[in-house]
């Protein structure tokens, strides 16, 4: 990196751009709301996917969704380092 160019990394993204991570359809037949949460999950760091849950939930989307072969979100991503944060609050969410 040049010495002129300053590294952001973690900086927090606004709303609107949150709100972007639910458009995504799904190429195959997972369920809309399965992909919408991983596709969040790749992209937003923690404490913006924590405000996405707030936002994916209040448009209605179903966080118990589950693929063809009946796993959940949790389930997909709880072999990942740096899943259990984000399994944290999905529970967390749920109640």
């Amino acid at each position: 990196m040049r010495k002129d160019k300053k590294q952001v990394i973690g900086e927090e993204i606004g709303d609107e751009s949150i709100k972007l991570f639910l458009l995504p359809e799904p190429a195959d037949d997972t369920p809309p709301a399965l992909h919408k949460l991983i596709k969040a999950y790749r992209g937003l760091r923690i404490d913006d996917f924590e405000r996405f849950l707030h936002v994916f939930i209040e448009a209605g989307y179903d966080l118990n969704a589950r693929d063809a072969k009946g796993r959940s979100f949790v389930d997909l991503i709880a072999d990942q380092r740096q899943a259990a944060p984000y399994i944290e609050l999905v529970q967390a969410v749920r109640g």
